[in-house]
């Protein structure tokens, strides 16, 4: 039976995670070459290769594949370890680990996280901010204790702590014609220079869908991973964008934009959600900042 050192698999998850060997030498903040170093050393202890090299980066064979599940429950252990040994020591301090979607930043900082830390000021929070695969991805991973997403695909894996309808809709200037209207379609949408976040959120793919199930093709004029660039487009006055009113609360109460609703059975029933993994079990900061986040988003207030 062969042994091998668990510190090595890290490299090798750390590779197939980011995609290549050099990626992941950049996040840990080695050169490439010892990154191969310890996956070539994990490879000849188990006598066995571990990835493959391919034009598109690397690819775990399916002893790899064995040795990544190992890590993640190795590491999966060690989160629920440290959420007990938090849960003795209370919540005078610790860490929460959160990713979400640019459209809920601004609201998690002036809400949740503001009212937790007046509470609980030793408790750091990590917010990193990512498109609703990564989110969903780096929660079902361990790598963060909480996301916030809209309409994530379904994953057995992961389990929604809360949800709260927010219907999709047109965002345009207070002048726009649209921007009279009681409601819009896909079809008079289509009519607009539009402008759509790229394919990996949520927010997108949804739109996609309504598309499909309509058989009509939005052809956006401008695409990005920022909700902040549509909002651009929209308040110079060069045409419209899809987002849920939970994305554009502060340029709603600002008087900045109308959001107009789209009638479209996919659009009218979108969530958005908390989730974590299945059966994680969270530290006592990151349930009660939960609590927080449920009692004080205005996206967790069921959309009219």
């Amino acid at each position: 039976m062969h042994a091998f050192q668990d510190s090595r698999a890290r490299y090798l998850f750390e590779a197939v995670s980011n995609g290549s060997v050099r990626a992941a030498a950049e996040k840990l903040g080695i050169v490439p070459s010892a990154v191969s170093r310890q996956i070539s050393l994990l490879e000849e202890e188990l006598s066995v290769t571990l990835i493959e090299r391919h034009r598109t980066g690397v690819v775990p064979t399916a002893a790899g594949q064995l040795i990544l599940d190992y890590y993640r429950q190795h590491q999966s252990h060690q989160h629920d370890m440290l959420a007990k040994v938090d849960a003795v020591r209370g919540l005078r301090s610790g860490n929460i680990s959160v990713v979400s979607g640019e459209g809920f930043a601004q609201e998690l900082i002036e809400g949740p996280i503001r009212q937790f830390r007046q509470q609980y000021p030793n408790v750091s929070i990590a917010l990193e901010i990512y498109g609703t695969n990564e989110i969903v991805r780096r929660v079902r991973e361990d790598a963060a204790e909480i996301g916030l997403v809209y309409y994530a695909p379904a994953d057995s894996r992961i389990t929604s702590r809360g949800s709260a309808h927010q219907p999709m809709h047109a965002i345009v200037a207070p002048g726009h014609p649209l921007s009279r209207m009681a409601h819009t379609s896909l079809q008079q949408l289509s009519e607009w220079p539009v402008a759509l976040l790229q394919g990996v959120y949520g927010i997108r793919q949804l739109v996609e869908y309504a598309e499909h199930a309509e058989k009509i093709r939005l052809s956006p004029a401008l695409t990005s991973n920022l909700i902040s660039v549509l909002m651009g487009f929209v308040t110079s006055g060069q045409g419209v964008t899809l987002l849920p009113q939970c994305a554009v609360t502060t340029e709603l109460q600002q008087g900045r934009v109308v959001a107009v609703p789209i009638n479209n059975p996919a659009l009218l029933s979108a969530d958005v959600q908390l989730i974590t993994r299945a059966g994680r079990q969270l530290s006592p900061a990151a349930n009660r900042f939960l609590q927080y986040c449920m009692q004080g988003m205005q996206a967790f207030q069921e959309a009219s």
